[in-house]
């Protein structure tokens, strides 16, 4: 994971398995390696222009602790109250199967940039987001929970990507959400929320500084949590 000291990450052994498995894991699955996940090494506009451009997801690993979990709670509420505008277009499922947030966080960073992507004839990603994209968030769950070829490949690609791999029933305190933009609105993606969180306005010029100031705000929510990620879907 990266190690947040002055605003810099310091990269690990386990973020650097963490993008080996999910670039593993999109090529099993059939997506052209034309876009690739990479780590952002730091929040400083220095280190934000070493990422490869276009981004067209993020996806940031964070710690679910009492205050995150406090918060999340209150923003459901008052996002009940204050009714979101979000577009159609937005493509999100609900996480119900246990420590599958990467994969789902995969999920809706690809789903949400079909038309940027490419894919091999017979890829079971492909296949499983045009299946699934007009069903509800929670049917798309139960459809992910009896595709065989994405959960044997999630299994598989978790493997390579870490010594020894939880099982779906151990309790892991770090979580995996995604951050896509969808008609020029910023859009959080987290399957264990109810809908999506919108972020504001976002271009696909500012898409990665305006993920990573979203990002931020979750970081000095947890002032003394040190173990956060960022990952970039970007061109290869």
């Amino acid at each position: 994971m990266h190690y947040i000291h002055n605003g810099h990450m310091n990269l690990c052994l386990h973020t650097l398995l963490l993008s080996y498995s999910k670039i593993q894991f999109l090529n099993r699955l059939g997506m052209k390696p034309t876009w690739q996940f990479g780590d952002v090494y730091g929040l400083d506009p220095e280190l934000l222009s070493m990422v490869p451009r276009p981004v067209c997801a993020v996806l940031l690993l964070f710690p679910i602790t009492e205050m995150y979990e406090a918060f999340k709670q209150e923003e459901e509420a008052r996002l009940k109250t204050e009714k979101q505008d979000i577009s159609p277009d937005v493509y999100f499922i609900n996480q119900t199967i246990g420590n599958a947030c990467g994969t789902i966080g995969i999920i809706h960073a690809v789903a949400n940039n079909m038309k940027h992507l490419e894919f091999e004839p017979d890829s079971p990603l492909k296949k499983f987001i045009e299946n699934t994209s007009k069903m509800n968030p929670e049917e798309k769950a139960v459809f992910l929970e009896k595709d065989e070829s994405i959960r044997v490949t999630h299994e598989s690609s978790a493997q390579e990507g870490q010594t020894e791999a939880p099982s779906a029933d151990e309790r892991v305190n770090l979580h995996f959400i995604a951050f896509v933009n969808v008609g020029g609105q910023l859009y959080e993606l987290d399957g264990r929320k109810p809908f999506p969180v919108v972020h504001g306005n976002t271009t696909e010029e500012t898409f990665l500084e305006d993920a990573v100031d979203v990002c931020k705000i979750f970081m000095a929510r947890d002032p003394d949590e040190v173990c956060f990620t960022i990952i970039a879907l970007s061109k290869d």
